[in-house]
């Protein structure tokens, strides 16, 4: 839920004094308790301007990105880091993650979204194919006769080698049993 500015402001002014605000519907009161505190404690750190919507997020750089880090991993609380800064703790926390696992390079940003199409490239539709112009199907004819009697070639080729490995095959099989016979011929003398 989005809170006004004013809202906020005298949510924490009531906290402070030990009042609790009424409870907006849709949240239950432990959880409106928790988000007082937590701009509190923001406001404690930062100022009261903390509060206020930004009509734009703040961008962090790689090294801001860094000193929070090194925060949390010489041994500061990840929210405690985060509420110093302004910034939501899960947000810091995803930092930190992504440090431990990529180094220095997972704390620079990369570019979201889907990758751009190439610029050179033209479009053509995918549904009709453009009709050939006259010299255009003369060629596709030609071609695609071409190919038949490429194929045609191949298929009498692939029958020739066929032949003579057939016939090279009958031959040593015939030399192997002369062979055989001939060696008979000497065990019996």
């Amino acid at each position: 839920m989005r809170y006004s500015y004013e809202f906020k402001r005298k949510c924490v002014e009531m906290y402070r004094k030990g009042i609790l605000p009424d409870i907006p519907d849709g949240i239950t009161k432990e959880e409106f308790q928790h988000q007082i505190r937590r701009w509190t404690r923001i406001e404690d750190a930062n100022g009261p301007t903390v509060l206020r919507h930004k009509s734009q997020n703040k961008y962090w750089t790689p090294e801001e990105k860094l000193k929070l880090v090194s925060q949390v991993i010489t041994g500061k609380s990840c929210k405690s880091v985060a509420f110093n800064a302004g910034i939501n703790d899960g947000q810091l926390y995803q930092w930190v993650r992504k440090y431990k696992i990529y180094g220095y390079n997972g704390l620079i940003p990369k570019q979201k979204g889907r990758k751009p199409k190439d610029a050179n490239m033209k479009k053509i539709g995918t549904r009709k194919p453009p009709k050939p112009n006259e010299s255009e199907y003369e060629e596709l004819i030609r071609l695609r006769a071409e190919n038949a009697y490429m194929k045609a070639e191949i298929e009498v080729i692939k029958k020739e080698i066929a032949l003579r490995e057939e016939k090279e095959a009958a031959r040593l099989k015939a030399k192997k049993q002369q062979s055989s016979k001939d060696s008979e011929k000497k065990d019996f003398n």
